[in-house]
């Protein structure tokens, strides 16, 4: 906590800073809204962030993931390098980037490579310490996939061929079996951006391949409190009952 409260004091107290501090420095934050400000090193980063029902490295990706996918450039810096401090490689950073390509648009994953660039490079990070353009998948598990692959195709086959071709061939069939991202941690990218977006529709299934992967129900919880601070309430309180059935659903 000591180690953390060093850090908070570092980010809220420099102005003209690298890209480890917050964009806003504490004086900018105190001149326009002074409680921001205390809320902000308080709560959100003195709090928050110490909570213990998810790692830091949950909370970072569950963080970057929710900035790329509403093109929140201004402190996606910082949470980048908070990121990497908290154990995320640049492998796995690049890899959310090309995931949320597909899931936030190809526009917000586009406006994160020239900030995941200048960390990079500020870290050392080599061409050869990212994923491979073409890697060796993940198994593939048959069953679930056909499942999937049936459901899509009586609801979505009927309106939009194509759409059943790329969601099989690209997303299912090659970029969920990257070896790049664990797949809880790419289920955590997936949830936390649908929530982000408010893409409710979709969050049964992604929530529920989440927990299929890895993610307990108090870790979920946590991720719907975390995300509060960072999409909004509004966003997270539409997510809840969708949430609850999820949880209700599945085996105790």
């Amino acid at each position: 906590m000591k180690q953390t409260l060093l850090a908070l004091s570092t980010v809220l107290t420099l102005g003209s800073a690298p890209a480890t501090a917050l964009a806003t420095s504490a004086d900018d934050l105190r001149a326009v809204s002074p409680a921001l400000e205390r809320y902000t090193r308080e709560r959100l980063l003195g709090e928050v962030w110490e909570r213990p029902g998810l790692v830091a490295r949950d909370r970072a990706i569950v963080t970057v993931a929710a900035l790329v996918a509403r093109q929140q450039t201004a402190e996606l810096a910082f949470y980048l390098d908070r990121a990497l401090d908290a154990g995320v490689k640049p492998s796995e950073l690049s890899e959310l980037i090309t995931h949320l390509a597909f899931y936030a648009g190809w526009g917000n994953a586009m406006a994160a490579v020239p900030l995941a660039r200048s960390v990079f490079a500020k870290r050392g990070v080599k061409p050869e310490d990212l994923p491979e353009v073409a890697p060796r998948l993940l198994p593939l598990d048959t069953a679930t996939e056909a499942r999937r692959e049936s459901g899509v195709q009586a609801h979505v086959g009927p309106v939009s061929p194509g759409l059943v071709q790329y969601t099989r061939d690209v997303l299912f069939l090659d970029l969920w079996q990257r070896p790049a991202l664990a797949p809880r941690d790419r289920s955590l990218v997936t949830v936390s951006a649908l929530i982000a977006n408010g893409q409710v529709a979709q969050v049964t299934f992604h929530l529920n391949r989440a927990m299929d992967n890895g993610l307990t129900q108090p870790q979920a919880a946590e991720v719907l409190s975390h995300l509060a601070f960072y999409t909004g309430w509004p966003n997270v309180f539409s997510a809840v009952p969708v949430a609850k059935a999820v949880f209700e659903s599945r085996p105790r």
